[in-house]
């Protein structure tokens, strides 16, 4: 498992910015979050950046979504822990009481959030917004209709308040700004 190898299949299988910096985002929140946890951050942290790795190959098809994720990184001899995390995450708030797929359906659905909350202000920038501007947005309902309000309130599932989890997910994003472009 070599974050490296990740990348190339991630090039191999996605080719729009917006879904790769998506993937990214993710795999940040997860990497901090398995910190938090005191998990392993590789592992969290490939779950995240591959989770979306089978969205163009799915496309108007997404009852596939998470299932044929699961099967390319299968073929690939992930650990059958990424291989779940991906099969699961695509259930949303369905999904079951294994932390890791809860975290990864919270950290897919908050980094939509925040990139949307950055993208409303005129310097587009992660560091022009905070938890407080977050969680305003978080309670207008029109806003980043995408970004799930309920996957995102998972984070409480894992012992984390909805405050503490997009402060955590913003200062995560926020190291990575540049390859973001926020």
């Amino acid at each position: 498992m070599d974050r490296d190898y990740a990348i190339s299949l991630l090039e191999q299988y996605v080719k729009a910015d917006n879904l790769k910096k998506h993937m990214f985002a993710t795999e940040v929140i997860m990497k901090s979050l398995a910190k938090r946890f005191n998990v392993d951050e590789e592992l969290w942290g490939i779950a995240g950046l591959l989770h979306d790795i089978d969205y163009e190959v799915c496309g108007e098809d997404t009852e596939k979504h998470g299932d044929l994720g699961a099967e390319i990184l299968k073929e690939k001899n992930y650990p059958s822990e990424i291989i779940e995390a991906v099969r699961a995450h695509r259930k949303g708030v369905e999904v079951d009481d294994n932390p890791m797929h809860i975290a990864l359906c919270a950290a897919d659905a908050v980094n939509g959030l925040i990139t949307a909350s950055a993208l409303i202000k005129p310097e587009k920038s992660l560091n022009a917004i905070d938890t407080k501007f977050i969680m305003k947005r978080f309670k207008e309902k029109a806003f980043a209709r995408g970004a799930n309000r309920e996957e995102i309130k998972l984070c409480e599932k894992l012992g984390i308040s909805l405050e503490d989890f997009i402060t955590l997910s913003l200062s995560a994003m926020q190291e990575i700004h540049k390859e973001l472009g926020l």
